[in-house]
Formats: structure tokens, C-alpha cells, sequence
């Protein structure tokens, strides 16, 4: 096995709950930026980049345009879901291209099929190492992650070295929440051996699959510099780029852990609007029915209004539907994983006589319901079926989380 970390050097950090605040903690800088301070891991070879748009230098460059400036030979470029740009909605195959921004092929690695996901060894042929910049949001079920799987899956057959450059987990590095995925559920949003929402970074992500899956890759980790976990992104100094055409704003990303569950759904996750997975209905709820039972359940970290919302596209597009928008009001005590769940077993709840699963497929399988695939097995569908306790499934998963969490020594890259 060969692993490398370049970590960065020593520098003086005060305590992070109030020197970000005075003015005395630094800009955090990314892998990227320390990349194209020191090339050297890349050197004399052939190189790809798998990347998108929302993957930007300190100064707002992007990543793909500052690296070819500064180290020769970028042979091809990856693009994961949405596209280079990130402009293909949620599940729309894209094809390969040209970037016309360095003018470099664009492989695509999200298209019409499975087999689409992963690169083929014609797309490695000839190259020393591929280049992994991908601003994640901190969640099992967006699929950049499983891109960066498949992607060092093939480069280990291929003898292919792979560079990762980190960035922080813009939610926090410290909250943890949603089960493991079983045997058997596994699919693209069901690809990381984590948590739902797994409080690491996409570096962290890398070293974790190297020692379960790929020992014999030759992984390089060029970590953040000055990141501490209990920091969300705008607490960095670094920018919000949108990653995806339905992730806007931070607050949206803090939001996704669980309301990425009503994709499975046949209500409206707000796909189609201006405040994705801040808005949650359908033409048949009664939003200021379920708004009043949420706020009767005091769920923690959140407040909750009756709202009515009309997609432009997607489901119910066209129609007005009722339902609640949700504002996150203490991002510390809100577990928005556990809040998706109380969601769906209270829309259940409250109308049956309307409620579905989605039954079509989803992330490229067949033949298992949505819900099963992004939260790792039956058991939440099968608990709101007969109106169980979904509490008791949230306590299943928070010693799944507590076990998850004890085999994570000499991973974690940040204190």
C-alpha cells in the first residue's frame, strides 16, 4: 500500500469558538489553492482532473483553469453528475464534450446508464494520476462521493495514482447522523460506507476507502490549512459556489440530510422553486396542519410556516401546493436526518388516502424503493407503513453512528 498525506505545516490556531469572530483566525485554504502554491505532487506526469465548476480557487478561478496554468500535461477532464458546470438537473444523464475554458475533452461520468459511473481503461490509458477537486456537502446520497469511489476503484486496476484535493465539509466535521447501508441496498446513493450525513471531508472519505477497498492505490491527500471541524463554510472565509443546480445556499445544505427523503416520495422537495428542500408539499397537504404539528413536536433547531409554492418543473409542476417552508434556526441542535424522517411519518400520518413511495427507479436500480436505497435498508419505509416508532429506528442509527465513529482513527485529518 502506498498513502500519502501532505499535511500542511505548523501554524498557530486560538481556540475556533472565538478567534474566527476577532479577526484572528486566517482564511482557510484549500487543497486546491495549496496545490497551485507547490505542483510537485502532480510533477512530470500525464494528468486527468475530475472536477466541476463549483470547484474554486481562493480568488474564484477555476480550479481546472488555474491548475493547467500552473502544471503541465492535463490530459482529459471528469465531470460527476450535473455536469461540468453543475447545470443538469438531479438524475438528467449528460454527455461528454469540450471545456471552452482550457479546451480539454470532457469525459462525462453520469450518463444514461450504470455503466456510465465509472471510467474505462481507454479514459486512463496513458496517465500518471488523476486529480480529484469536488466540493461536497457532507452527505452519503450526494453522489460526488461515489463518483470519487468509482473513480479509485478503476485507477487501482489501472495502476493509476490518485491526488485529492480537500476542502472543508461545509456543515461541520463534528455531527454524524442516519444508518449504514446493508447488504443488499446498495446503489449510487448508497456507494460510501458511512453515515448519512458523515461529518468528513472528501479527503477523510478517500483515506477511509483506501483502507476498506483499495489498499493497493496510490492515494495522495493535500488536506485544508487552518480548517477545524466545528467550522461550517462561512465561517472559513471561503465562498459558497453553488455545486448543483438545487443547492443554492448553505442553509440548503444543511437542510439536505433529510430532506433528500422526500425525493422518495410523490411530494415536492421544492425542486422546481427558488428554495429547494426548504419547501416540502403537495397539491393534497394541508401545510398549516402539518406546520402545527412539527411545531408541537418542538423539533430542535428548526422553525416551521405554513407555505404554498407553485415548481416550474418537476413534481406538481404547475400546480399550487401546500405545504411548510422551513428556516434553520440553531444549526447545532438541528439533526435534519432524524427531522426528514418525522417529516414523512407525519405526511404519512396525516394522509394516507394520498401518500406514495416512489415505485419508479432510482440512481440507475430497479426493483427497490427509493426510501430503502437512501437510507440503507426497509426499515424506515416499513416503520411508517404501520405508523410505528420512527424514534426508535433514529436510536438504531445513532449507535450505528457511535460504532462507525470508533474506527475512525488515523483518518480523520483535522482536529
Amino acid at each position: 500500500m502506498r498513502r500519502r498525506v501532505r499535511l500542511p505545516d505548523a501554524w498557530p490556531l486560538p481556540d475556533p469558538a472565538t478567534a474566527y469572530y476577532h479577526g484572528l483566525m486566517d482564511r482557510v485554504l484549500t487543497g486546491l489553492d495549496l496545490l497551485l502554491d507547490d505542483p510537485a505532487p502532480i510533477g512530470r506526469r500525464s494528468w486527468a482532473l475530475l472536477t466541476n465548476g463549483a470547484a474554486v480557487s481562493a480568488d474564484l478561478t477555476p480550479g481546472r483553469l488555474a491548475l493547467s496554468r500552473v502544471a503541465g500535461g492535463l490530459s482529459l477532464l471528469f465531470a460527476p453528475e450535473h455536469g461540468l458546470e453543475g447545470v443538469a438537473q438531479d438524475m438528467e444523464a449528460v454527455g461528454d464534450g469540450i471545456d471552452p475554458l482550457t479546451g480539454v475533452r470532457v469525459r462525462s461520468l453520469y450518463g444514461t446508464s450504470a455503466a456510465t459511473l465509472e471510467p474505462t481503461v481507454e479514459d486512463l490509458h496513458g496517465l500518471g494520476a488523476v486529480v480529484i477537486d469536488l466540493p461536497d456537502i457532507g452527505t452519503r446520497y450526494y453522489t460526488f462521493a461515489a463518483t470519487m469511489d468509482a473513480m479509485m476503484a478503476a485507477c487501482e486496476r489501472a495502476g493509476v495514482g490518485v491526488i485529492v484535493l480537500d476542502r472543508p465539509n461545509p456543515i461541520g466535521g463534528t455531527q454524524r447522523e442516519g444508518g449504514l447501508v446493508r447488504a443488499g441496498f446498495e446503489s449510487f446513493v448508497g456507494r460510501i460506507p458511512t453515515p448519512a450525513r458523515h461529518g468528513l471531508t472528501l479527503g477523510e472519505i478517500a483515506l477511509l476507502l483506501q483502507r476498506e477497498r483499495y489498499s493497493d492505490l496510490e492515494l495522495t491527500v493535500v488536506p485544508c490549512r487552518g480548517w477545524h471541524r466545528r467550522r461550517w463554510l462561512d465561517e472559513t472565509g471561503l465562498p459558497w459556489v453553488a455545486p448543483s443546480p438545487n443547492m443554492p445556499t448553505l442553509e440548503t445544505a444543511a437542510l439536505y440530510p433529510g430532506m433528500c427523503l422526500v425525493e422518495a416520495t410523490n411530494l415536492s422537495e421544492g425542486r422546481g422553486t427558488t428554495r429547494p428542500f426548504k419547501l416540502i408539499g403537495a397539491p393534497w397537504l394541508d401545510g398549516a396542519g402539518l406546520a402545527g404539528e412539527l411545531r408541537g413536536r418542538k423539533v430542535p433547531g428548526i422553525a416551521v410556516r405554513p407555505a404554498w409554492f407553485r415548481p416550474a418543473f418537476g413534481k406538481h409542476a404547475g400546480k399550487v401546493c401546500g405545504g411548510v417552508e422551513l428556516v434553520v434556526t440553531d444549526r447545532q441542535a438541528f439533526r435534519p436526518v432524524a427531522c426528514g424522517v418525522m417529516l414523512l411519518w407525519l405526511m404519512r400520518r396525516m394522509h394516507p388516502e394520498h401518500f406514495e413511495w416512489r415505485s419508479e427507479g432510482y440512481e440507475f436500480v430497479d426493483g427497490l424503493p427509493a426510501i430503502d436505497l437512501l437510507t440503507g435498508d426497509e426499515r424506515v419505509r416499513r416503520t411508517i407503513q404501520v405508523g410505528g416508532d420512527v424514534l426508535e429506528v433514529i436510536e438504531r442509527w445513532d449507535r450505528d453512528v457511535r460504532r462507525f465513529e470508533e474506527h475512525l482513527a488515523g483518518i480523520l485529518l483535522y482536529r
